[in-house]
């Protein structure tokens, strides 16, 4: 993936960069969107969580890095994410998506603790019921930016990328 900067960077809104087909200045906000996204895309999907959370890969954080990312800048762990609608989400549905699953992860982290292994999320009783809700959430986002919800998630280090790009 190579990402070239535009020949004069005081002119940002002269370059038309994209994150798959979306472009990055689409929402006003994406970087927090790419974000949450990046988060819901991890909290959704089982086979990354066994094949890389699971035995510690490296360069994809562990759940309680997408639990942060999911809401380090949002503060969803403090109010809703229809405050959000039209600077990071596209409509309320959207947001109701994302609030259910930020609300579900979340009270599996208060349970087992942000410390605690991998295993003990994923073993959790409530686990499948917060990655359903993480996918919902993960798949309508993905659609509404012209993405395939079912790639699998990118590295850490490409995110950085993506969002520092403009």
């Amino acid at each position: 993936m190579t990402l070239q900067g535009p020949e004069n960077p005081s002119r940002r809104g002269r370059r038309s960069s994209t994150m798959g087909v979306m472009p990055l200045n689409d929402m006003p906000w994406w970087r927090w969107r790419s974000n949450v996204r990046s988060a819901l895309h991890m909290l959704s999907d089982p086979a990354f969580q066994r094949s890389v959370w699971l035995t510690g890969a490296e360069g994809y954080g562990d759940v309680t890095d997408a639990v942060y990312r999911l809401v380090e800048d949002t503060w969803l762990d403090n109010w809703s994410a229809e405050k959000y609608v039209g600077t990071i989400f596209r409509d309320s549905q959207e947001a109701a998506l994302v609030d259910t699953a930020v609300l579900r992860v979340l009270r599996i982290m208060h349970q087992v603790g942000p410390d605690a292994p991998v295993s003990a999320y994923l073993d959790h009783t409530g686990w499948g019921e917060a990655v359903r809700a993480a996918r919902d959430a993960h798949v309508r986002m993905a659609v509404a930016d012209g993405e395939d919800p079912e790639v699998a998630p990118q590295t850490l280090e490409v995110l950085r990328i993506v969002t520092r790009a403009v």
